[in-house]
């Protein structure tokens, strides 16, 4: 017994030695795969245990993104759970976040991202027209994604919300909650504060491997509805009681 474990344990570390070098660039490459590279790891550099890069989120036609410089550390202690893990660092975010690998799952934890809201026209193109401006957080409190189920919370919300295209600055701020709960993704819109002179409230799931659809309401002031019904027009339907309805 004591022969066999000897040739399998050098196996092991030999194949451990192996992908110490892995270089960064291939993480790029899966990560455009997996997204129809609407997602990539630019500037990539290290290996896959140590280096840096930046998350970058681009537009339909794969020709002008926004980028997220930030690095990853292998934890070797998350060996001895059977896991692979890495603490992942941002250049403007303070807090650490750590992904999680095993043979059933990936899991993100504590994880904080903040990016201009034109991103928000990369990520949902309908909103493009707006020429959106502000900034978006997003915070992942615990998120856990395995084959066809997905299970944790994730925020997103958009701070000091406007639109190139209007006088009218900030027009609120919102967020976002998404649940996930097996195969299911709910979302759920709301408007921060009640002063703001357009609020947005909406709901929605997404499916995993079906039809997802979501549907929001807009609603402006009375005293901003002649400045902000003409940018709504653009990428909503207008009601006739004078809100907006946006649709998928």
């Amino acid at each position: 017994m004591i022969r066999w474990r000897l040739p399998a344990a050098g196996v092991c570390l030999y194949a451990l030695a192996l992908t110490t070098s892995v270089p960064a660039t291939l993480i790029d490459d899966a990560l455009q795969g997996a997204s129809s590279g609407r997602f990539r790891l630019a500037e990539a550099r290290g290996t896959l245990w140590s280096g840096a890069g930046a998350l970058e989120i681009r537009d339909a036609a794969r020709n002008t993104g926004i980028g997220k410089r930030f690095a990853w550390n292998f934890l070797p202690a998350s060996l001895m759970r059977g896991q692979l893990a890495w603490e992942i660092t941002s250049e403007q975010e303070s807090t650490r976040s750590v992904v999680t690998l095993s043979p059933s799952r990936i899991e993100i934890a504590n994880a904080d991202l903040s990016f201009p809201a034109a991103a928000l026209a990369l990520a949902v193109p309908k909103l493009s027209p707006l020429q959106p401006t502000g900034d978006v957080l997003v915070h992942i409190a615990r998120l856990s994604i395995a084959r066809a189920r997905v299970d944790g919370d994730v925020s997103v919300r958009w701070q000091g919300a406007g639109s190139r295209l209007s006088q009218i600055s900030p027009l609120g701020s919102y967020e976002l909650e998404c649940a996930g709960q097996g195969a299911s993704i709910s979302l759920t819109l709301h408007t921060l504060q009640a002063a703001a002179p357009l609020h947005l409230e909406g709901s929605g799931m997404w499916n995993l491997g079906a039809a997802s659809g979501y549907s929001i309401t807009a609603r402006i002031l009375p005293q901003h509805q002649q400045q902000l019904a003409p940018l709504l027009r653009l990428i909503a339907v207008e009601s006739s009681d004078g809100s907006f309805m946006l649709q998928s």
